[in-house]
Order: C-alpha cells, then sequence, then structure tokens
C-alpha cells in the first residue's frame, strides 16, 4: 500500500536465500519484490531495468531510481529496505520520496 492506498502484488522477500536471489533470473515481474532487511541493490545479470525505491526503517521512501542492468543503486545511510519493479511501475502507483509504504 502507497499511503494507505492498495496498489498492487508485492512480494516480500525476507530470508537471506530469497533476498540474494531478488529478480536475478527472472524476465520480468508482476507487481514488486520488497527485500528486507536490504540497504541497496545492483541490476548485474538482470535482464530489464527496474524502479529502485530505497526505504526507512518506518516504511518512509527516501530516493527512487531507475536502474537499466549492470549498475549499482544509490546508498543511503537510514534504508532499511528496497522495493523493487519494473520499470514504470512504482511511478505509476506514486511511489515517491516521502511517501509511506506498507506491505498487507
Amino acid at each position: 500500500m502507497v499511503s494507505g492506498r492498495p496498489v498492487g502484488d508485492v512480494e516480500v522477500a525476507d530470508t537471506y536465500q530469497s533476498r540474494r536471489k531478488g529478480l536475478l533470473g527472472r524476465d520480468g515481474i508482476d507487481g514488486a519484490i520488497w527485500l528486507r532487511p536490504c540497504r541497496h541493490v545492483h541490476t548485474m545479470g538482470m535482464r530489464f531495468t527496474i524502479d529502485v525505491a530505497l526505504i526507512d526503517r518506518h516504511g518512509r521512501v527516501l530516493h527512487v531510481q531507475t536502474m537499466p542492468p549492470r549498475r549499482f543503486s544509490a546508498v543511503k545511510l537510514r534504508c532499511h529496505s528496497v522495493l523493487e519493479a519494473e520499470a514504470g511501475v512504482l511511478e505509476r502507483w506514486g511511489v515517491r520520496p516521502g511517501v509511506q509504504l506498507t506491505a498487507e
């Protein structure tokens, strides 16, 4: 949910193995994947461009960026988790710095 509004399916990756795999090996994703805990990500080995939101421990979005393959995300000191989706999805959902996210 974005600021209390349902937006789409979110898969939670909260084990070491599920966070390590993330979106690697996939050709796309319906919805998004929330990696927690996670401080930053990379797109080495990715097959598609993704949107990334860096999120603090309270669910507030700190930074949003679009990442083509073979890139590293920004690093934000207060980042506690990362939301990943196909490019364009986070903008459609209204995910931008300052909004509150929850997975329900």
